[in-house]
């Protein structure tokens, strides 16, 4: 018996929008499947943080910059930070323009000094911080036989990902413990839940640390009623993504796609926010480690290896 559909029954008139319905289900399958929920409703999203102070870090641009637009736009104080003072600035004042309320802390994260003064700064001159966003971070895909004489590589990776948000962190809990609440959402990324991806050790080491180290301080934290999110995501079109080609053609998000993804832990409170496959992969990744090694194996060999972007990073 043959089962095939002869589309010549189709009206003509009807293949096309037939096509296009069935293309926009398959997208929005894929989404849902390969990204953190989102919430997209500005009502909900104010009546979260209308009033309230919300920090986040590299707010120049990207996921930064849309988390820090979308807050203000729904009545929050943003206090925004990143190296690059004249972006921030500008984006300041774009906020502030628009009816909004933003106060520009140009800072290097990886300076304890400096941090050290941005926390005092922001106690002192808003008192206790009721979201903190940690986004800045610094993404980097180098093959290990590359970073031989490139030790920097990693001092640059911890000091962004590690080392900077605990900094942070440590200089507004305080105030945030006194007052008696708070909420701390991280900005990961699956690679630290899965299967460690070859040519990604600099990264996925130093934004696995600060994963381990908020996971395992979130209990104490709970008492004093700050609560903690990780979101993690797979794959947002930022600068980011530049130096490796291969990702501009796998499924992601958008800076504003994202920062929805933000807005939903902001306004649910939830432990964490990842794409539905990354429970049965992270899973997958210790019950078939042999199997998942292999794999790693042959992605890195199918994709990365030899390739001429393979010493890119930023």
């Amino acid at each position: 018996m043959n089962a095939a559909v002869n589309v010549n029954v189709i009206p003509q008139p009807l293949v096309k929008p037939l096509v296009k319905a069935v293309e926009a289900a398959l997208a929005r399958a894929t989404d849902r499947l390969a990204n953190p929920a989102r919430v997209s409703d500005p009502d909900r999203l104010r009546g979260a943080v209308s009033g309230k102070t919300v920090l986040v870090t590299g707010a120049s641009y990207g996921i930064g910059e849309a988390t820090a637009r979308k807050m203000a736009a729904a009545g929050a104080t943003v206090l925004i930070v990143a190296r690059s003072a004249e972006r921030l600035e500008d984006i300041a004042a774009a906020i502030n323009a628009g009816g909004g309320r933003a106060v520009a802390y140009p800072t290097d994260l990886t300076d304890e000094s400096a941090v050290s003064e941005l926390t005092k700064r922001v106690t002192e001159e808003h008192g206790a911080v009721d979201i903190v966003v940690s986004n800045a971070g610094k993404s980097l895909r180098r093959s290990l036989h590359d970073q031989y004489d490139r030790p920097h590589d990693f001092q640059r990776t911890i000091g962004i990902n590690y080392l900077g948000p605990i900094w942070l962190l440590l200089g507004l809990l305080p105030a945030m413990r006194e007052r008696g609440g708070g909420h701390i959402v991280n900005v990961s990324s699956v690679g630290v839940r899965v299967v460690p991806g070859p040519q990604w050790g600099a990264y996925q080491a130093s934004k696995g640390a600060f994963d381990r180290w908020l996971r395992s301080v979130a209990p104490e934290l709970h008492v004093d009623g700050v609560d903690v999110t990780a979101v993690y995501f797979a794959l947002v079109r930022t600068r980011m993504i530049a130096p490796t080609p291969i990702l501009g053609r796998l499924p992601g998000l958008s800076p504003d796609e994202a920062a929805d993804a933000i807005a939903k832990a902001v306004i649910e409170r939830p432990r964490t926010n990842e794409p539905p496959w990354v429970w049965p992969a992270e899973l997958a990744s210790v019950l078939l480690a042999g199997p998942a090694d292999r794999a790693a194996r042959l992605w890195h060999r199918r994709f990365f290896a030899n390739t001429d972007d393979q010493k890119a990073g930023r």
